[in-house]
């Protein structure tokens, strides 16, 4: 399974640092927070994905996101719920995604409108705690991504880097 990512700057690992003692309770805990751009399902030419990603963002600017919130989602699409999530503001992200999804296929109920800009933290457990933990309040973290990362998930490693503006 591919993806490609944004990486998360330290001021937004450190929050969900900050959080984990708060979710002792759920079934998965992430270890490592990313920031997914799209999903390419299974592939077996990363060089091939490579040059078609660049092809599509070629030209795209770097852009500004913005964690305001801790949200969740009670019945994920995918997967157990409730997911844990800090909430992604960001309009050149919407905007990288949609030119992603017109040229590679859409995954339904995670991809095209249903997009949600995420950091998941946990998933799994008991839903009062996860309403909790969405109710509190979190200091806004801003920056701009100007780096894409082409993600293996079977391999757990970055493939490639791709440096915004494309």
């Amino acid at each position: 399974m591919y993806s490609l990512n944004v990486p998360v700057p330290g001021e937004v690992a450190r929050l969900a640092e900050e959080l984990r003692p708060s979710l002792y309770q759920f079934d998965s805990v992430r270890d490592r927070h990313t920031l997914v751009v799209k999903r390419f399902g299974d592939r077996d030419d990363n060089d091939r994905l490579e040059m078609q990603v660049r092809t599509v963002i070629a030209g795209s600017p770097a852009f500004e996101a913005r964690i305001a919130e801790i949200d969740l989602f009670e019945h994920p699409a995918r997967g157990d719920g409730p997911v844990v999530y800090l909430a992604v503001e960001s309009p050149g992200l919407r905007d990288l995604h949609r030119e992603l999804v017109a040229e590679f296929d859409c995954i339904e109920g995670i991809e095209g409108d249903d997009y949600v800009p995420h950091v998941t933290l946990a998933r799994g457990g008991n839903i009062d705690v996860a309403r909790q933990l969405a109710e509190r309040e979190s200091t806004p973290i801003t920056w701009n991504v100007t780096q894409l990362q082409l993600w293996n998930a079977i391999y757990e490693e970055s493939t490639a880097t791709i440096s915004l503006p494309a």
